[in-house]
């Protein structure tokens, strides 16, 4: 899951993006109205959070122009706007929810994740996949009762895999997914968590593994012959 944060306040930026790149997220940063536009433009996302007081505007601005193309994604406000006139302009502009400032990094994740499910994404608690099973909550996996030592991007590989319940998933959406955009990616970085990942499953007697589509991407599928 990538999450895009329009923020402004540089420690609170780092603050949030600190915060949800632990759930595992991958998680970009836009200091202003223009770098939020310019991301958006270029990537795909499963949720924004959006400061309204930018240097260059209102965040609704931002809002606007993504809800004119059709676009749905969901979109936390997260600001010092309390007045409820402001909450009241802002989901009337299509704004999905809408957090004051000072708020809770908890409850903003709770938040998150409840309009990604409530968006048609898979975000249960708990994902399972043969005898694997993936608490999203707590970050941690197991098979048959057994945790499995993966580190943030194996672990987030494995999510993303499957939330895609047998189906190939590219190997951009995969980079997306584990990567922000300024973070430096390997050539091989992709196939390195992939290694890791097929590694501990068939260590831990797994009924599921990993497939290589060539050209395409990956697939978690299960085992004929575990």
């Amino acid at each position: 899951m990538r999450i895009l944060v329009v923020e402004d306040e540089p420690h609170l930026a780092e603050l949030v993006k600190d915060h949800l790149s632990k759930v595992p997220f991958a998680v970009d940063v836009a200091r202003c109205l223009d770098e939020g536009h310019a991301l958006l433009s270029a990537n795909r996302y499963d949720a924004v959070v959006l400061d309204r007081g930018l240097p260059d505007g209102d965040g609704l601005g931002l809002l606007r122009l993504l809800r004119s193309k059709g676009d749905a994604t969901p979109v936390l406000a997260a600001t010092a706007r309390d007045q409820i006139t402001d909450r009241i302009h802002g989901l009337d502009l299509g704004m999905d929810d809408y957090l004051v400032k000072p708020y809770d990094l908890g409850e903003l994740t709770a938040r998150l994740k409840a309009l990604m499910r409530r968006s048609g994404q898979k975000l249960g608690g708990l994902q399972t996949a043969g005898n694997v099973a993936l608490d999203t909550v707590r970050g941690s996996a197991e098979i048959c009762g057994v945790p499995l030592a993966l580190a943030r991007r194996p672990l987030m590989l494995l999510e993303t895999l499957m939330r895609a319940s047998g189906r190939v998933v590219s190997r951009q959406h995969l980079e997306e997914s584990l990567y922000g955009i300024d973070e430096l990616i390997d050539s091989n970085a992709l196939e390195a968590n992939v290694s890791r990942l097929r590694r501990t499953l068939a260590d831990h007697q797994a009924t599921v593994s990993i497939h290589a589509v060539r050209g395409v991407g990956y697939m978690l599928s299960e085992v004929k012959n575990p």
